[in-house]
């Protein structure tokens, strides 16, 4: 019943697709910014693979996933020009399973992370792209460095050589008017500048990935090169169609 009711909708994802790119050349063209500046990242957790393969039809090839198991089976199914992004809290024993497969880590929160990132992309001679993942809200329930950490971190990771550091990453809080995060915008970007201007060996900020589908506009204002958008795309999620 559910693929049925889904089946129905497809046209829906197509629909959604062109009104978040809409949404974001404008936004884009407001803030003085080439929309080609800004990458949109289908968030597709919880969703059937007919759904990514809709959105790839319609141009996607930037996919984000929560969870390790949902990535891994999604890679085997789907076209292998995909750039999948792990998003998700990242268990340290699950890293293994996806350091040869994801094209960025948003979620790296801790030294012991990235060691094991490092660990297992050495065994496989692979360089990994990763974001620093900063708890700029300073949530409870987020995942997330402190903001007056992410320095420190950033210069411990940058000592190895198997990980790249490509930016900063943050999931801002659940708000009904999305100008209620625009300070934490503006926080993480001027973390981002901040060590930009440490000129670390290593550390490339290219990436500034925040804002998902209620806030995303306000977020590539401030500077984001990533939006992440899954509702927005796809609609609500149901927990029990996987």
């Amino acid at each position: 019943m559910i693929m049925n009711l889904y089946t129905n909708n497809m046209s829906e994802i197509k629909k959604n697709i062109e009104n978040v790119r809409s949404r974001m050349a404008e936004a884009c063209e407001k803030s003085g910014r080439a929309a080609e500046d800004v990458r949109l990242i289908a968030v597709s957790k919880t969703k059937p693979v007919s759904a990514l393969q809709e959105a790839y039809e319609c141009g996607c090839r930037d996919f984000g996933e929560n969870k390790v198991q949902e990535l891994v089976e999604k890679y085997e199914a789907l076209p292998k020009d995909i750039r999948w992004h792990m998003i998700g809290h990242l268990q340290r024993n699950k890293v293994k399973y996806i350091v040869d497969k994801v094209y960025l880590i948003h979620s790296v929160d801790s030294l012991r992370l990235a060691q094991e990132i490092e660990k297992e992309a050495a065994k496989i001679e692979k360089t990994v792209n990763i974001l620093i993942e900063v708890n700029v809200a300073a949530e409870e329930s987020k995942f997330g460095v402190a903001a007056e950490e992410a320095l420190a971190l950033a210069e411990e990771i940058a000592k190895m050589p198997h990980i790249r550091v490509k930016g900063l990453m943050t999931i801002a809080p659940y708000v009904e008017d999305a100008e209620e995060n625009r300070q934490y915008f503006e926080k993480l970007k001027k973390i981002y500048v901040d060590i930009i201007h440490k000129n670390i060996d290593n550390v490339f900020m290219e990436e500034l990935s925040m804002g998902m589908t209620g806030d995303y506009e306000v977020a590539i204002s401030e500077g984001a090169t990533c939006i992440r958008v899954g509702t927005g795309i796809f609609g609500e999620r149901n927990y029990g169609s996987i």
